[in-house]
């Protein structure tokens, strides 16, 4: 069954079989966020790990860009988009815990390109662009940028991206492994829809349990690390879905989850 659902003129959400989509929906200001739209944002990731019949989520822009950022004009009035507990657009420092893909058309610049690297997976079109210029305003990256960015490229190519503020192709982001697929102009939505339906089909609590094991585990030396995963792992051998797995394995059909 497939529904859609219009949550406000500034992000807009779309269902369809465990997939939730959302939209940042300002083209006229290339998708840049203000303090309304990190609301918008934050609610709609909330009703993504609310709703049990939702596993997989997709973050986008509308009108072939996905973020410009920061909105400057907003940001001069006094407004921020950045949330306490929660940072720019009410994502950057959000834990979420189903998967959630970023399709990128166009740019992805400054807190854009923060709230893509906050994502899961990125897919993005070929003629996509990625990048975080704050160092030309006599600010650094602060929601992830400078956090993530080396952990995601090869330490010198992050930083050149991070130091001169110029922005990196999709190309050369698809070349260091910063990129999950990457689609011909124009199919970055529909790629990233197609890669949310295949990981849809699973289990939606081994799902959310991977995500937070590779969270957790971060830093962590191997010792630690396995102590830390082996609590969620077996946390999932008593549950319905874990016999359900085994079951439809055994009868050779596809499992029903139910997750619990």
């Amino acid at each position: 069954m497939t529904t859609t659902e219009v949550s406000t003129e500034l992000v807009l959400t779309e269902r369809h079989d465990g997939v939730l989509t959302i939209t940042i929906n300002r083209p006229g200001q290339k998708n840049a966020v203000n303090r309304e739209t990190a609301i918008q944002l934050a609610a709609a990731v909330d009703q993504l790990d609310a709703d049990p019949e939702l596993s997989v989520g997709v973050l986008t822009g509308a009108g072939g860009t996905f973020s410009a950022g920061m909105d400057l004009k907003a940001f001069a009035k006094g407004e921020t988009p950045i949330l306490p507990g929660r940072g720019f657009g009410g994502l950057t420092q959000a834990v979420v815990r189903k998967p959630l893909i970023a399709a990128v058309e166009g740019w992805a610049l400054g807190g854009g390109f923060e709230m893509a690297l906050s994502c899961d997976l990125i897919v993005a079109a070929q003629d996509a662009k990625f990048g975080l210029t704050e160092v030309k305003r006599g600010l650094i990256a602060g929601e992830g940028g400078v956090i993530r960015l080396p952990q995601r490229l090869p330490y010198h190519v992050a930083l050149k991206v991070l130091l001169t503020g110029e922005p990196m192709s999709a190309i050369d982001a698809n070349r260091y492994g910063l990129i999950s697929e990457m689609t011909a102009p124009g199919g970055a939505l529909a790629g990233a829809q197609e890669l949310a339906q295949r990981i849809a089909v699973n289990a939606p609590l081994a799902l959310a349990k991977v995500k937070q094991v590779v969270r957790e585990v971060q830093g962590l030396n191997d010792t630690e690390a396995f102590a830390r995963q082996n609590t969620e792992a077996h946390s999932l051998l008593d549950t319905e879905d874990a016999h359900e797995g085994a079951v439809a394995f055994a009868e050779k059909r596809a499992p029903v989850w139910r997750g619990r």
